[in-house]
């Protein structure tokens, strides 16, 4: 007969194995004091957040052993996949839109218009979602079926730009004519202008104090990709404002012109520009890097064979970027990544053998092998 509390064949209350204990722990490793989940140590919980936007930041910060092997110094990744819409791209989008909101240039009949073909498009219709806003994201040809299902999942209206700018051969230009146009010739337009907004920039001021908060207080280096340089100068200004030491590093992609040289074709989106965007501040990095599409091809398959890390395009190109400098880096130092996506986006392409082949050749196809069963 079955009765209201369930025994075991002890004698004692049965439990779930999934069953939760509250009390400190610790597993050698400084692994904070909350909970235990079959005696496996995790942090403690935080209340319950009132709507999914209430979850966008407070992402993990994780240590990496495996990924360039035994460095003299301590190498963190600060994962910004966790943020409800995948991306480090969250953090701005409901900035933006908050703001707009309480000064009144967003109302319940204002259509939000912004060009993206990735990450901030997606923060920006979940945003407009949860408010019940119309949105409309200009994207162009390039931009993944996956990427464009995700936009319209959550209602958005996606507009895809076919023919470059007849001027500058560029696509980014004639996504942005387009958003003008639709300011032109439609009432009651908001333009987020990620390029330009300063609200992208503040908020990551909250981003850079969240990764010297988990760091304990030190970081001596922070390494993070350009392309709004929205990432770069809120850590760069929060870094400034508090006084600290740490030097900021910026990753940007061969063929990008954000630092000078010339504009070519990229592969992997999300760092990297063919427009200076009024963000960037040559004076607030310490210094840049390039990479390359291969780089952030073997940094990615390195990040998932080593780490167990599923990132995104732009993650792989940090951690190259960070590999070409390792041996500047001071023993002991600290060293932070941020990873501004996830990796599943990436499928058809980095995570994609036939994909990597097609555009790096069969010959260099051993040197991105994904990871092997170990038994």
């Amino acid at each position: 007969m079955r009765t209201d509390r369930q025994e075991s064949v002890l004698g004692r209350p049965a439990r779930a194995p999934w069953a939760l204990e509250l009390g400190a722990h610790d597993d050698g490793g400084g692994m904070p004091a909350g909970f235990s989940v079959s005696g496996v140590a995790l942090p403690e919980p935080g209340p319950a957040r009132d709507g999914i936007l209430a979850t966008i930041g407070n992402t993990p910060l994780v240590r990496l052993r495996r990924a360039l092997g035994g460095v003299p110094f301590r190498l963190y990744a600060k994962l910004e996949a966790f943020n409800p819409g995948g991306s480090i791209k969250d953090r701005p989008a409901v900035r933006i839109v908050a703001d707009a909101l309480a000064v009144g240039e967003i109302d319940a009949g204002t259509t939000v218009v912004e060009a993206s073909s990735g990450n901030m498009g997606i923060g920006l219709a979940q945003v407009c979602a949860y408010h019940g806003l119309r949105f409309v994201c200009v994207v162009d040809n390039r931009t993944t079926a996956q990427n464009i299902h995700i936009l319209q999942a959550y209602g958005a209206v996606v507009d895809v730009v076919t023919e470059p700018d007849p001027e500058t051969g560029d696509l980014l230009q004639a996504k942005l004519d387009r958003v003008r146009r639709y300011l032109e010739t439609e009432p009651s337009c908001f333009w987020p202008n990620q390029y330009a907004n300063r609200n992208n920039s503040r908020s990551h001021h909250r981003t850079m104090a969240e990764i010297v908060h988990q760091a304990g207080g030190r970081v001596d280096y922070l390494f993070c990709a350009t392309a709004t340089c929205g990432t770069l100068r809120g850590c760069a200004e929060y870094v400034r404002e508090m006084g600290l030491p740490t030097r900021i590093v910026a990753v940007d992609a061969v063929g990008s012109v954000i630092f000078g040289g010339r504009s070519c074709k990229r592969l992997i989106p999300g760092h990297g520009t063919a427009r200076v965007p009024e963000l960037h501040d040559p004076a607030l990095g310490d210094r840049f890097v390039q990479v390359t599409d291969r780089d952030c091809v073997a940094g990615c398959r390195r990040l998932l064979r080593e780490e167990a890390i599923l990132a995104g395009g732009s993650s792989g190109g940090i951690l190259m970027g960070l590999d070409a400098l390792r041996h500047e880096i001071e023993p002991d130092a600290t060293c932070v990544l941020v990873f501004p996506d996830r990796g599943e986006r990436y499928l058809d392409t980095i995570f994609s053998d036939v994909w990597v082949a097609e555009h790096f050749g069969a010959a260099q196809l051993e040197a991105f092998l994904p990871p092997q069963p170990t038994r």
